[in-house]
């Protein structure tokens, strides 16, 4: 056998250095590919940790303006998902200084423009988590550090509403707000003698899931819900006939502080302002506004330091109900036109002797849970708090 330019010899010879090299390399690859996966892994770790965080601190902040509790409230939120099974990561980023969590807030999502008023907008965002390397450096890359960021604040405007009260209010259609103005005191539940705007028989009460009678009613009133109304279809608001008084008092009053008929503390806890002072029919005639309306209430949440929040539950005063379409007309148990959903301040103490009138004063908007309508652009009206693409970055 005759060889050309070389022996066999000098063939084997050359290919085993280059298998060393191939070899080499698809380690490279594979050790990048192991550095990356777990760069990935910690990223979404981080992530989650911040939407919570931003959900957090937004949901706080819908429910008292305050900025320091809403921040106080995320990094507590974020501080309790790094302490999570799988977090060592972060945990031990956080514990050395270089991991560190930034909230801004802004009155618009887009543009997010920070330390904007009225605040609405929750900014979360880490600028960097510098993620441990195990065999990337080896091949001189040894920054892996990834940044976030997440987005939180309030949703359009419901269209499902899970929350309620079980009482209504009679609206106007095709206005804004229904006819309501900001601010403006309303008998939101009426007593014996008094002229309905829903009809016969009823003091705008209503039946919600097909509950009914007093002990569904007291608990309602206190704030357990357990129906939900939609106006994206054909449904209507069920009214309650009868004033049905002791029992919707009994669990009215609770957002107050009151407990009466069996209703407890550890069961629905006062407003962390239960201030009142009596409301009577002379200062609805005459729209004189009580010392502890809705402008002081919301001032006060304003005072709240994280260090020594009030006793209770922040919002309990605020009452998410139905609106409807009243032409007199319903007659005992019926139903009237949904139209959408309201919000209102519960004025003071609902007394249980005499008219047994409720008041409240109408507000723009408030929280709750549901569904949230097709409309980008909001609205007013009830709402809940939703995570959002961050319009600064595409790490969100």
């Amino acid at each position: 056998m005759v060889l050309v330019n070389g022996s066999k010899h000098e063939h084997q010879g050359a290919i085993l250095p280059m298998a060393a090299i191939s070899l080499i390399a698809i380690l490279g690859m594979a050790a990048l590919a192991l550095d990356i996966s777990n760069a990935h892994l910690e990223k979404t770790r981080l992530q989650n940790a911040l939407d919570a965080a931003a959900l957090s601190a937004a949901k706080v902040l819908d429910q008292t303006g305050n900025t320091a509790l809403a921040e106080s409230a995320g990094h507590t939120t974020f501080a309790g998902n790094l302490a999570a099974p799988g977090n060592a990561g972060l945990g031990a980023a956080a514990g050395d200084g270089s991991l560190t969590l930034v909230f801004e807030f802004s009155a618009t999502l887009n543009p997010f423009v920070s330390a904007t008023s009225p605040p609405q907008y929750v900014r979360a965002s880490v600028a960097g988590y510098d993620v441990a390397e195990w065999f990337t450096p080896v091949f001189g890359f040894d920054d892996l550090s990834v940044p976030g960021t997440a987005v939180a604040g309030p949703s359009p405007t419901l269209e499902e509403v899970c929350d309620m009260v079980p009482m209504m209010a009679c609206g106007t259609p095709d206005e804004d707000n229904y006819g309501y103005s900001r601010g403006e005191v309303e008998q939101l539940k009426i007593g014996s003698g008094t002229t309905s705007e829903v009809g016969n028989g009823n003091y705008y009460l209503i039946r919600l899931d097909g509950s009914q009678g007093g002990a569904d009613v007291r608990d309602a009133a206190a704030g357990k819900y357990d129906a939900c109304l939609a106006t994206d279809g054909d449904e209507d608001i069920e009214t309650e006939p009868g004033n049905t008084v002791g029992p919707f008092v009994q669990g009215i009053n609770t957002r107050l502080g009151i407990y009466k008929g069996g209703m407890k503390e550890s069961d629905y806890p006062p407003d962390w302002f239960p201030q009142h002072e009596d409301y009577t029919e002379t200062h609805y005639e005459n729209q004189e506004m009580p010392a502890y309306d809705l402008d002081w209430y919301e001032a006060q949440y304003q005072t709240v330091s994280p260090d020594q929040p009030p006793e209770g539950a922040p919002g309990r005063r605020i009452l998410t109900m139905p609106v409807g379409d009243c032409d007199g007309l319903a007659n005992g148990q019926d139903s009237v036109e949904l139209l959408g959903f309201s919000c209102f301040y519960m004025v003071d103490e609902m007394d249980q002797h005499g008219q047994a009138v409720l008041y409240g004063q109408f507000r723009d908007d408030c929280g709750s849970s549901g569904t949230p309508g097709p409309n980008p652009e909001g609205g007013f009206g009830p709402h809940i708090i939703q995570l959002y693409k961050d319009p600064d970055t595409f790490d969100s």
